[in-house]
């Protein structure tokens, strides 16, 4: 079996547009097959102060496209001496992701972040954008998009969102094998920008889901 094929497979990521930024959830299982090679894999990333990202897919092609975003988000800022709009950011990553499509980067990505407007795209392993205000990738992507259609309207914000986000990905953790071992939770507003939740703070979020 081909690596891509071995770990292609697992992971549940969501990313949702709340009417005041965005909110962005994964689960932390890393498999390898049927093996589960870590239990805190790293699923969101921080491009800049007003984008995040999640990744799925294989972990090296993943982390080498957001290292790539970083660098270009810096040097977009001093180039132009503004935050770098977010549809710029998914255009430079879809022209990366295109130009290596005969040997592909085998990872999905989603990209969040508020400039006029809070935005979220999905992009494919050939660089293909899609625009949508839910996105779900991986593995557990339909149970966890049967919770966010479910539950999500366009006037939410994101204090609401964050409980859609983590309940979308605790379903799927539910279901899917190959999601599992806790949730990572980040959201991007226009005031405090990019952060990420703490583990207390999800498991309190956790717990008024569970009623």
């Amino acid at each position: 079996m081909e690596l891509s094929e071995m770990t292609f497979k697992g992971t549940t990521t969501v990313g949702l547009v709340c009417k005041d930024g965005v909110v962005l959830a994964t689960d932390k299982r890393a498999t390898v097959g049927y093996m589960v090679a870590s239990k805190e894999a790293r699923k969101i990333y921080k491009v800049d102060d007003h984008i995040g990202v999640t990744i799925a897919g294989v972990v090296g092609d993943a982390q080498s496209m957001t290292n790539l975003m970083g660098i270009h988000a810096k040097l977009y800022k001093v180039r132009v001496g503004r935050p770098i709009p977010v549809k710029s950011m998914v255009n430079l990553a879809s022209t990366v992701l295109h130009s290596w499509r005969l040997f592909p980067l085998v990872t999905n990505l989603v990209v969040g972040g508020v400039d006029d407007s809070p935005r979220m795209f999905s992009l494919d392993i050939f660089g293909g954008i899609t625009e949508d205000k839910l996105i779900a990738t991986g593995s557990g992507s339909p149970y966890a998009l049967g919770v966010l259609e479910s539950e999500y309207s366009e006037d939410i914000d994101i204090d609401k969102g964050v409980e859609v986000a983590v309940k979308a990905v605790w379903a799927a953790m539910q279901r899917d094998t190959a999601s599992g071992n806790g949730i990572s939770l980040a959201s991007v507003d226009f005031e405090k920008g990019f952060r990420e939740y703490s583990p207390r703070e999800v498991e309190e979020i956790l717990n008024k889901i569970r009623g």
